[in-house]
């Protein structure tokens, strides 16, 4: 279980990678979210958004016909 989730499948992009970064910048080092997120471009930006902002993502795994979840762990 992570200690934060947000679903951002209602958001269009840059708004989803902005939502999923202010969620990232009150997290402590070492927390977990659990990102919902839609297949498309936030399913393209945000892992590798995050992934360049030095972050782990730890899983990535299709819930529902085009809806996904995804797992990041705060690093920096």
């Amino acid at each position: 279980m992570s200690d934060y989730s947000i679903d951002i499948t209602d958001k269009k992009c840059p708004m989803t990678f902005v939502k999923t970064k202010l969620l990232v910048e009150r997290m402590a080092i070492g927390e977990t979210a659990d990102v919902r997120l839609r297949a498309g471009e936030p399913l393209e930006n945000v892992p590798r958004s995050l992934k360049e902002m030095g972050q782990e993502v730890l899983s990535l795994v299709e819930k529902e016909q085009g809806i996904w979840q995804l797992t990041l762990r705060k690093v920096v």
